[in-house]
């Protein structure tokens, strides 16, 4: 080998070792950085015969296998979150057993007061709180039906954003792919864009579960689970209609909430399903219809108690009875949100105008009667007491208390609550324990700090080289 040939291997050593220390630190700085992928320099021989290293590139390390599983993980981390958010918050409102503040609480306390009114009715202050005992149990059952609304409302605002995601977010990917695949094939692939695109793509994968199918030329294919293409030559668009305001009588089944479309196309839900986007369409047309729906029934049935003219001889036929839908009497073609227009019957209520003496003498009543008949306090507590068949299906067919509707109720939220929390708990494990998986797989540091003192040692080896050549141009150059 000649002097020039040997200073030449030694400069492109030096070039290798120059940007092998690059590509250590880049390493090493983003060990923490989610979907990077580890850099490898590659090496070899210089062809033909020619002296020293050619550098044919930076490659990237990535298992696209257990990229692709704890993307499916977090859909479904995603997509069990909803649904234990939205039973957690119901049944913080509805309350358990023995929680004052909850329905079953409310409840009590008026049983109770009216216990107390009846042993002394002709005391105004207990029959006071036997009405205020009874209105704050029909706020308690309007203001879990507005809570309820609050929630599909918030659902389906974040339908809407996750629809501005995911179409933002197929568009990025379109045109990684077209720098991706432009790149490489000039020979300038820049493993950056990588990155770029699997950040962008674990979004997607959170919104909707994928499958993401590589081409020869760098890009990408994305198929949701459910076989709708997302993204191939072009990006598909998803469109959905926000509404301010979601109330008890607006249904996608009914048409009065917007659904999904791709490309102009209505597309189900179910195409789609597995991931956040789904789970706050379960929110919204499926956990809050159906808890509105049970909560209607159990304000219908505590209407019917105390609207029945045989338990109040004051009132006809058609009259409302202790508790009013919106302070009308309540008609049985009406019954899709009773619970949120529950209030208390203003002939009561002093606030209203009315007289708190009508709780014992009777709603209709124009005067006052005589002040130690309990009998119609008495039959208050009886009519809550009584087993009855509720008249909407729902929560049952079996005669029943109105405590005993409000306790299945309440069992009910209970037990999708510790399903979904079930479902999350796993779920949450699996994307625990694959995300330490990618970890491990990631940037190791010891072996990065390794490589660096090889760089180091070869650096400084080829620049001797360079270093001893010179000294041997120098000796001839003085003869």
């Amino acid at each position: 080998m000649s002097i020039s040939s040997a200073m030449n291997a030694a400069i492109s050593g030096l070039r290798a070792t120059a940007l092998g220390s690059e590509v250590v630190s880049t390493n090493i700085s983003n060990a923490l950085t989610p979907s990077y992928g580890a850099r490898q320099l590659d090496l070899a021989s210089m062809s033909n015969g020619t002296a020293g290293v050619s550098i044919n590139g930076i490659s990237r390390r990535m298992d696209e296998g257990i990229v692709s599983d704890l993307r499916a993980a977090d859909a479904a981390m995603q997509n069990s979150q909803s649904a234990v958010d939205f039973f957690t918050q119901v049944e913080d409102i509805v309350g358990l057993a023995g929680d004052e503040y909850g329905l079953n609480g409310r409840l009590a306390a008026f049983e109770e007061s009216l216990i107390d009114a009846a042993s002394r009715p002709d005391v105004s202050e207990r029959l006071s709180a036997a009405v205020s005992s009874a209105s704050r149990l029909a706020e308690g059952i309007s203001d879990a039906s507005a809570e309820i609304q609050e929630m599909r409302t918030r659902a389906d605002t974040m339908i809407a954003q996750d629809v501005a995601t995911l179409n933002s977010s197929l568009e990025q990917v379109r045109q990684l792919n077209v720098q991706i695949a432009s790149t490489g094939s000039a020979g300038t692939s820049d493993p950056t864009l990588f990155d770029q695109r699997q950040e962008i793509l674990d979004t997607i994968g959170s919104i909707v579960p994928i499958n993401v199918v590589p081409k020869e030329n760098g890009a990408v294919t994305i198929y949701s689970e459910g076989g709708a293409i997302l993204l191939d030559l072009s990006a598909a668009e998803f469109g959905f209609d926000k509404r301010n305001l979601v109330t008890e009588h607006q249904t996608l089944e009914a048409g009065t909430l917007s659904g999904l479309t791709m490309n102009g196309q209505d597309i189900k839900t179910s195409a789609l399903g597995g991931g956040s986007l789904s789970g706050y369409f379960d929110v919204r047309d499926d956990f809050g219809v159906e808890a509105q729906t049970k909560l209607d029934v159990i304000a219908r049935d505590l209407v019917e108690r105390f609207q029945d003219p045989s338990l109040d001889s004051t009132l006809n036929v058609g009259d409302a009875g202790l508790f009013t839908d919106a302070g009308a009497a309540f008609d049985p073609a009406n019954e899709v949100g009773l619970s949120r227009r529950l209030t208390l019957n203003q002939a009561v209520d002093p606030d209203a105008g009315g007289e708190t003496w009508r709780l014992r003498d009777g709603l209709g009543a124009s005067t006052v009667g005589a002040v130690g008949d309990a009998s119609l306090l008495n039959s208050y507590s009886d009519s809550i007491e009584a087993s009855r068949v509720p008249s909407s299906s729902g929560l049952g067919t079996v005669s029943v208390g109105f405590a005993d509707l409000i306790a299945t109720f309440s069992g009910e939220l209970a037990t999708s609550r510790s399903v979904a929390e079930q479902d999350l708990s796993f779920t949450s494990a699996r994307h625990t324990e694959l995300t330490e998986v990618q970890l491990s797989q990631g940037v190791d540091t010891d072996q990065e700090l390794q490589n660096l003192l090889v760089l180091e040692q070869a650096y400084a080896a080829n620049a001797r080289v360079i270093q001893a050549a010179s000294e041997m141009l120098d000796t001839l150059m003085g003869l």
